[in-house]
């Protein structure tokens, strides 16, 4: 994120507040006298509005919101410059005590003129469509997860044991005699939803494997694979969080993006390191000798995603000292796809990498 833009020497400086239905536009001169009144303009009728009033020596800014990189393919061709504002950093507009559509657009404006807005990076659309499509595929992963932990919450109020055949055994569902119809008919459907969803998920996988072997990837996942615990998966999310790496200009920036920089608090008499990352959440799997590792704050989402998955994949091969086998024997033992069902779903759904 870049701070202290030369934002000097520009026609009109204009502000984009972009809402659901609508959005808000106003435009000041580098005096601060308004050349355009903050009016609403709705979504439909954008594009065309842009064009007849955005003009080469205009200089544009928005705040980030879901939509903002549609709003910004249609600006950028036409004015001269335009800059995305990290709205979580915008806190004068989020915390102010008069909060209108029009105050929001002086607030701006102010930040636009006086060259201080907190400016991100705009990836270019193959990023785009990958960290969507990566989103995607974390949302199946949550759903399934979510349907994996409420079957397990099912064998733990009956006290059953699961077969060996895992939870996708619907013949031994059936045939346990102390869970009710209605029970089993939840498990009927959750079972159906699952395979359904195993079943988009490969083909997610699938399509984003191909998409690794792409000249635009192909290059930079060969590299990553060469660390371990670093598969196609987690290799294109890293490359979807980072972008282009040379935005970076040295790489204490790029640990800090990723939120892998330890923090610190040194004021006054007060000297406090922070943990990159959060304590490992307990849970059952430390009966196996394995552990969770739980997101910490800071950083990319994504890349903070791709290295929890990572260091978690190195501690699930990796034997713990005190961990035995049920042989009585040293080491992690077989990993089984069960093992970390009985995490909570909150901490499940937490890895959408795996």
């Amino acid at each position: 994120m870049k701070k202290g833009q030369n934002t000097r020497g520009y026609q009109r400086y204009m502000a984009l507040d972009i809402h659901r239905d609508y959005i808000m536009v106003g435009a000041q001169n580098e005096k601060q006298d308004w050349v355009l009144t903050p009016r609403r303009v709705s979504l439909e009728k954008f594009p065309e509005w842009a064009k007849k009033n955005i003009r080469p020596g205009d200089i544009v800014v928005l705040e980030t919101t879901t939509n903002v990189w549609t709003t910004y393919d249609i600006v950028a061709p036409l004015a001269s410059r335009v800059l995305v504002a990290n709205a979580a950093e915008v806190g004068e507009i989020a915390n102010a005590r008069v909060k209108t559509d029009k105050e929001d657009i002086k607030r701006l404006l102010k930040l636009l003129i006086g060259g201080i807005v907190p400016e991100v990076w705009v990836p270019p659309l193959a990023v785009r469509e990958l960290r969507a499509f990566i989103s995607y595929r974390s949302r199946l992963v949550t759903t399934s997860a979510a349907i994996r932990n409420r079957l397990q919450s099912l064998l733990h109020k009956h006290n059953l044991l699961l077969s060996e055949a895992g939870l996708l055994d619907q013949a031994w569902w059936e045939a346990q005699k102390n869970i009710s119809a209605l029970e089993k008919m939840q498990i009927r459907q959750e079972l159906a939803l699952l395979q359904e969803i195993e079943k988009l998920k490969a083909a997610v996988d699938e399509e984003l494997q191909r998409q690794s072997t792409r000249s635009i990837w192909g290059k930079q996942v060969l590299q990553l694979m060469q660390l371990p615990g670093v598969g196609f998966v987690v290799a294109m999310t890293v490359l979807s969080a980072i972008g282009d790496i040379s935005r970076f200009e040295h790489a204490k920036q790029l640990v800090g993006y990723a939120g892998l920089g330890a923090g610190v608090h040194d004021s006054g008499k007060t000297h406090k390191d922070k943990k990159t990352l959060a304590p490992a959440r307990k849970c059952r799997c430390h009966q196996k000798g394995t552990s969770r590792i739980a997101l910490g704050h800071g950083g990319s989402r994504l890349a903070r995603r791709a290295n929890v998955a990572v260091l978690e994949g190195r501690i699930r091969k990796t034997p713990a000292p005190h961990a035995q086998t049920e042989s009585g024997d040293r080491g992690g033992g077989e990993e089984t796809p069960n093992r970390h069902l009985a995490c909570s779903e909150q901490g499940r759904n937490r890895h959408p990498c795996e």
